[in-house]
């Protein structure tokens, strides 16, 4: 087995040892090479327990929240999921060995050009949209689950709301300043799942 390979098995492992027990999650981990969503000189450093910079003033998620997430989602293989922020396109590419299809939209048209290309390659069932997050996708809705990879300022945005399935999931982080609560909304209700660390939620049109 490659050192790649042992890394990943290794990331696994801590998931695993951290709480993660849903075998197809733990599966679409060890699965997906998280090398390439990385910038090359980051390479080694992939499989670490925390995020990594993959530049525009964006992170790649630590394994820990991109699989917890996930989870928290509690969708079937046959889902459809809206991804709000897809920034490498590593947690769109865990989600799609997760549920039938994804949509993910990104605000950066470079990262997300550089997402929908390596995408294509390793997930043919994502398609990456370049817009404004906040205003989600509405021509593809419903959409049975919505997870939301930026922190949203206050509450989850209405538009996104308004795209749920009846009976969909919402998992989206809430707060100011980077710091806030991992909140999953379900029929009406919000429960907090866990204390998370994420870059803001930005409206408005995409960036060139």
């Amino acid at each position: 087995m490659t050192g790649t390979g042992n890394a990943r098995e290794a990331m696994v492992a801590r998931l695993r040892g951290a709480g993660i027990t849903n075998s197809r999650v733990l599966a679409a981990m060890g699965e997906v090479p998280r090398e390439r969503f990385v910038r090359p000189e980051l390479a080694g450093d992939a499989y670490g327990d925390h995020p990594l910079d993959i530049g525009r003033g964006q992170t790649i998620s630590a394994p820990w929240i991109v699989a917890f997430s996930v989870v928290a989602l509690e969708q079937p293989p046959t889902a459809r999921v809206l991804e709000i922020g897809t920034g490498s396109g590593y947690a769109a590419a865990v989600l799609s060995r997760c549920v039938g299809e994804v949509v993910t939209v990104e605000r950066d048209p470079t990262l997300a050009a550089r997402a929908r290309e390596v995408l294509a390659e390793l997930a043919p069932n994502v398609e990456v949209r370049t817009g404004d997050g906040m205003r989600g996708a509405p021509d593809r809705a419903p959409f049975d689950g919505i997870v939301v990879t930026a922190l949203a300022p206050g509450e989850i945005p209405p538009d996104l709301l308004d795209q749920l399935a009846p009976g969909g999931t919402i998992v989206c982080p809430v707060g100011d300043q980077r710091v806030g609560t991992l909140v999953r909304y379900r029929d009406g209700r919000t429960e907090e799942l866990a204390d998370v660390s994420f870059v803001p939620l930005v409206p408005g049109s995409p960036e060139a």
